[in-house]
C-alpha cells in the first residue's frame, strides 16, 4: 500500500475538519433559524386562536346551524390561516377551507385532546386533507368555566420552508467561499509545516548515504527548532564517534599489520574472523578471501587445526609448534587463548603465530657445528694422544720411528692450529658485521687482488700453475683490504689446491652496474650441482678424505662469504664437472649511509 506524504495527511485532515465544522455550524444555524420561525408562527397562531376564541365565544352556544362555520371561514379569509372550531366532543361545527359536515371526528387528534384540559395544545403533522406539513395550534373556547369548544388554527410548514430557502441557499454558497478560501490557506500551513520535515528528510538520506557534513536549517516554530538542532546534534556526535571508531580502526589495523607475529581469530564454528597481513604470509592465505572460510578449508595442515580445536575446547593458553609444509619448510611457534567480546562471552580464539624457522635452521646450524667441530678435533686429538702414548712408552724407540712420531705430532698440531685459526677469524667477522664495526673505505682493488696473489705464487710455481690478475687499475670500491686480500686468498688456496699441475687460474675483477665483480677461474676438477648450495656452509665438504689430506678445515668458503656480507655483497660459484670452477664476489661500489 502507498504511503502518503505527510503534507496531504495534514491538508485533508484539516480541510475535513474544517468542513465538517462549518457544516455542522450551517446544519446548526438553519436548524436554529427554522425553530425561530417556527416558534415566529406558533405565536401568530396563537394570537389568531386568541381572536377566534374572542368571537367564537361571543356566538357558542347560543348559534344556528352554520354560523359558526361561516365566522371560521370569514376569519380564515382575514387571517389567511386555516381556522377550524370543535365542540367537546370532538364534531367539527366549523372549518375555513372544509365542510365541517364532511370531516371526521377530532376529539382523539394531540392538539385538540390538549386543549381539551384546558391547555394550548401545538402539533407538526402530516393533513391528509391538504397532502401537506402543517403547524395546528389549539385553545378552548369558554364562556366563563364552562368549555364551549376548542379553537383550532394551522398554518403550512412550507410558509418557512420558502423563508427558509434563500437563507440555506446563502448559507451553501458562503459555506463554499470559506471552503475554498480555508483549502487555500490549509495548504498553505500544511507545506509551512511538512517542508522542514521535508528538508530534514533529505537532509536524512544525506546522512545515511554518508555525508556527516550535512545539517538541517532551524525553522521558526519550536518544536520542529528543537528537532532540527537534536538532529544536527545527533549527527554531529554520530561525526565524532565514527571519527573515533575510524581512527581507533585504523590504529588497530596499523598495529596488525605492523606486528611481525601473525594473528589469526576464528569464531566458535572455526570460520576465521581476522588475520593480518603477517598471519597472512605464514600461511599462505589471502585475507580478503580467507575471511569468513572455515579453518580446514583455508588451510590444509592438520596439526594447527587440532590445535584451533584444542585451543576452542579449553579453558586456559595453549602453546605448539607446527610446521607448514610449501616452497620452504616453515617452523611455526603457536600461542592460543580464548576470545572474548566486551561482555566477557566467548565467542572464539586467538591465535599467534611467530615464524621460529630461523631459530630452528639456527639451532640446526649451532648443532651441526658443535658436531663438525667435535668430528674436526677429534681425529688429531685421537692421533696426538696416541703419540703421546707411543712416546711415553719406557722401551726404547727406534730413531726413525721416533721422527715420524714427532712429524705426525706436529702435523695434528698445525691443523688444529689452523682450525682454531679460521674459527677465530670466523667468529671475529660474524661479530664485526653484526655490530657495524667492519671499516670500509674507498680503496683500489687491484692492490688486493695483487698482495692476495703474491702470497700463492710460490705454491703456483710449484704445481706449475699460471696464476694471472686481471683488473682495471682505477677500479675502486668501499672495502677493508684486509678482509677481502683474505678472501680472495681462501679461492686462490682453494683453486690452486684442486687444480691439475700446468692448469691456469685467473683473478679478474671489473666494474658491472654499480657494483664491483671480483672472480676467481680455475680448471680443476669442478664441482656437482648437489653441492652447489651448500658449498658455503661450515665444514661442507665435497670430497672429505681429499680436503683433509690436503690440510683444509672446510671453514675457507664460509669465511669467504662471510666477508662478503661484511661488504654487503655476495658470493656465488659457477661449476660443472670437469669444467673448473669461478667463484665471484660482488660488492658495491658505495656503501649506504
Amino acid at each position: 500500500m502507498r504511503r502518503k506524504k505527510i503534507m496531504w495527511r495534514i491538508y485533508a485532515s484539516f480541510l475535513v475538519s474544517a468542513m465538517l465544522a462549518f457544516a455542522a455550524m450551517a446544519w446548526y444555524a438553519t436548524q436554529s433559524l427554522r425553530w425561530f420561525h417556527q416558534d415566529q408562527v406558533a405565536a401568530e397562531l396563537l394570537m389568531h386562536a386568541r381572536i377566534v376564541t374572542w368571537e367564537a365565544a361571543a356566538i357558542l352556544p347560543e348559534t344556528e346551524s352554520g354560523t359558526a362555520d361561516r365566522l371560521c371561514k370569514e376569519l380564515g379569509r382575514l387571517m389567511t390561516t386555516r381556522i377550524t372550531l370543535i365542540l367537546p366532543d370532538g364534531r367539527v361545527i366549523g372549518d375555513s377551507e372544509d365542510n365541517p359536515a364532511g370531516m371526521e371526528n377530532h376529539r382523539n387528534r394531540p392538539e385538540i385532546t390538549v386543549a381539551l384540559k384546558g391547555a394550548t395544545g401545538k402539533a407538526v403533522r402530516f393533513s391528509d386533507t391538504r397532502r401537506q406539513s402543517l403547524m395546528y395550534l389549539a385553545i378552548p373556547v369558554r364562556h366563563g368555566n364552562t368549555l364551549l369548544a376548542v379553537a383550532r388554527v394551522s398554518l403550512p410548514l412550507s410558509v418557512i420552508d420558502w423563508s427558509l430557502h434563500a437563507v440555506v441557499r446563502n448559507i451553501i454558497l458562503g459555506w463554499l467561499i470559506v471552503a475554498i478560501l480555508f483549502a487555500v490557506v490549509t495548504w498553505l500551513i500544511s507545506w509551512r509545516i511538512s517542508r522542514p520535515l521535508e528538508d530534514m528528510r533529505r537532509v536524512a538520506e544525506r546522512i545515511a548515504c554518508g555525508d556527516l557534513e550535512a545539517r538541517v536549517a532551524r525553522p521558526d516554530s519550536e518544536e520542529l527548532g528543537d528537532l532540527a538542532r537534536t538532529l544536527n546534534q545527533m549527527v554531529a556526535q554520530l561525526g565524532e564517534r565514527l571519527s573515533t571508531i575510524t581512527r581507533q580502526r585504523n590504529e588497530q589495523e596499523a598495529v596488525l599489520a605492523s606486528m611481525v607475529e601473525g594473528v589469526l581469530a576464528v569464531d566458535r564454528d572455526e570460520r576465521i574472523l581476522h588475520l593480518n597481513h603477517a598471519a597472512a604470509r605464514l600461511l599462505d592465505l589471502a585475507p580478503e578471501q580467507a575471511r569468513g572460510r572455515s579453518i580446514q578449508e583455508a588451510v590444509r595442515n592438520r596439526d594447527l587445526q587440532s590445535f584451533i580445536g584444542a585451543t576452542l575446547a579449553g579453558t586456559g593458553p595453549a602453546e605448539g609448534e607446527i610446521v607448514i609444509y610449501g616452497n620452504d619448510e616453515r617452523f611455526l611457534q603457536l600461542h592460543g587463548t580464548a576470545l572474548t567480546d566486551i561482555t566477557d562471552h566467548n565467542i572464539g580464539a586467538l591465535i599467534v603465530l611467530n615464524d621460529i624457522t630461523r631459530l630452528k635452521r639456527l639451532e640446526t646450524v649451532r648443532r651441526d657445528f658443535v658436531a663438525n667441530v667435535s668430528h674436526e678435533l677429534k681425529t688429531p686429538i685421537t692421533a696426538l694422544k696416541g703419540c703421546v702414548e707411543t712416546l711415553s712408552d719406557t722401551r726404547p724407540m727406534d730413531p726413525v720411528e721416533n721422527s715420524r712420531f714427532l712429524a705426525m705430532m706436529a702435523r695434528q698440531v698445525t691443523r688444529m692450529e689452523a682450525l682454531v685459526k679460521d674459527l677465530l677469524s670466523l667468529s671475529q667477522i660474524e661479530f664485526d658485521t653484526e655490530r657495524g664495526q667492519v671499516q670500509l673505505e674507498p680503496a683500489p682493488v687491484a692492490d688486493v687482488l695483487r698482495r692476495a696473489a703474491n702470497i700463492f705464487t710460490e705454491q703456483a710455481e710449484y704445481k706449475k700453475i699460471i696464476l694471472t690478475v686481471d683488473c682495471p687499475e682505477n677500479l675502486t670500491a668501499s672495502i677493508n683490504a684486509v678482509l677481502l686480500e683474505q678472501a680472495v686468498g681462501n679461492l686462490l688456496d682453494n683453486a690452486i689446491k684442486y687444480s691439475s699441475d700446468g692448469t691456469r687460474v685467473l683473478v679478474s675483477a671489473k666494474l658491472k652496474g654499480t657494483d664491483v665483480e671480483i672472480s676467481v677461474a680455475d680448471q680443476g676438477p669442478g664441482i656437482e650441482k648437489k653441492h652447489l648450495d651448500r658449498i658455503f656452509e661450515r665444514f661442507y665438504r665435497v670430497d672429505q678424505a681429499r680436503s683433509r689430506a690436503m690440510g683444509g678445515t672446510g671453514l675457507g668458503l664460509a669465511i669467504v662469504k662471510h666477508i662478503a656480507l661484511a661488504h654487503r655483497g655476495t658470493v656465488t660459484v659457477v661449476s660443472e664437472p670437469g669444467q673448473g670452477s669461478t667463484f665471484t664476489i660482488r660488492i658495491p661500489t658505495r656503501q649506504p649511509g
